[in-house]
């Protein structure tokens, strides 16, 4: 099949996006084009066509309408079999290229009602308003879609009334990436944090926890507050920080295979407490074990693995005694960590999401 991926908001190497569902399609014989709004210009990549309409310009407004208008008009006179899109802005332009005659899909990253709900740019007052009208917007859409793929078994079943074509593809780890056997020994006494940085994904907390918890954070992932490392920069956890930037996938393999323990605290907000972090199933595929949030969904992953420890995530001493007692207790902490390989192994790995994907594109 002739297939369209269209972002017009994530990079163009996106983890989800371009390095699991795109090249595993075009791995399956598929010819698989991803448009995206960068301005670095056009490529071929793992056998998938990168086109580029060009760079977003402007705030969100103008990603908004100005750069939908441009994905949604290169995927037209692509003209596609498919056009799978990834961000919710692009649902207008979708039910366009549905009228045009092409099949549609909805992939659905996020719980976006419920995540609005916590969107700091967006004032208070309003979010319940925004939050609402969104869902029903979303709602409308889904009905019209050819199938709807989700990061979540939680946010499938939201969908299930209103489509009857429905898979959740979760972001389960590429084991062939991240699955090296490093010697425990091997190992630094720092433990990490990958993946965005923000106030809801727990930061605060992690930094203030450090300089009781014996340990270095190796931190690597894009800030999306711009004040908020510059108010963490004076604090006293700060020194124990190894500031990493935004790394590639090679770079994140090696401080995954440099750490200890893997963080995952974040905030109990309405889109986070039901969520599938795709950072938590990383550390276990590295063989560490986990500090995460005690929610429902995540205790069940971890007890059931035996693979690390649960804290509330907004309290830095429950982090500092979490991290003081793996480091400790080295045979412990390296039981744990062997325990949540395993289960990456057998449970939580990309190659049976990728089978979901290519059966769900048979259907269609």
């Amino acid at each position: 099949m002739k297939i369209a991926h269209l972002t017009s908001a994530h990079p163009r190497h996106d983890i989800r996006i371009f390095v699991k569902e795109c090249a595993s399609l075009a791995a399956a014989g598929h010819e698989v084009t991803l448009i995206v709004a960068d301005g670095l210009g056009n490529e071929i990549n793992r056998g998938v066509h990168i086109h580029d309409v060009g760079p977003k310009s402007g705030g969100r407004l103008s990603r908004m309408t100005g750069t939908v208008r441009r994905v949604m008009d290169a995927a037209l006179a692509l003209k596609p079999d498919v056009a799978h899109f990834h961000d919710p802005e692009l649902i207008p332009a979708a039910l366009r290229l549905k009228k045009a005659g092409i099949k549609v899909v909805y992939d659905v990253h996020e719980d976006v009602p419920r995540q609005i709900l916590a969107k700091h740019w967006i004032p208070g007052v309003l979010r319940p308003t925004v939050s609402g009208t969104f869902e029903k917007l979303e709602d409308f859409a889904v009905r019209r879609f050819d199938a709807i793929v989700t990061s979540t078994p939680h946010i499938r079943e939201r969908f299930r009334p209103l489509n009857q074509r429905v898979v959740d593809i979760c972001n389960f780890p590429i084991l062939e990436e991240l699955v090296r056997d490093t010697p425990w020994e091997a190992r630094r006494n720092e433990v990490c944090y990958i993946g965005g940085i923000s106030r809801i994904r727990g930061i605060e907390p992690i930094v203030a926890a450090l300089p009781d918890s014996g340990a270095r954070l190796n931190l690597a992932g894009p800030w999306s507050e711009s004040d908020l490392k510059q108010k963490l920069l004076p604090s006293e956890g700060w020194a124990r920080v190894n500031d990493l930037g935004v790394l590639d996938r090679a770079g994140v393999a090696d401080v995954l295979a440099r750490s200890k323990v893997g963080l995952v605290t974040l905030f109990p907000t309405p889109n986070y407490v039901d969520a599938l972090p795709i950072k938590l199933f990383e550390y276990m595929a590295a063989g560490m074990p986990v500090i995460a949030s005690d929610f429902p969904v995540w205790r069940a992953i971890v007890d059931d693995a035996g693979c690390g420890l649960l804290v509330d995530p907004q309290d830095p001493a429950a982090i500092a005694t979490a991290i003081r007692e793996l480091l400790a207790n080295e045979e412990r902490a390296y039981a744990m960590g062997e325990a949540g390989k395993k289960a990456v192994l057998n449970k939580y790995s990309w190659a049976a999401e990728a089978d979901k994907l290519v059966r769900l594109y048979a259907q269609l």
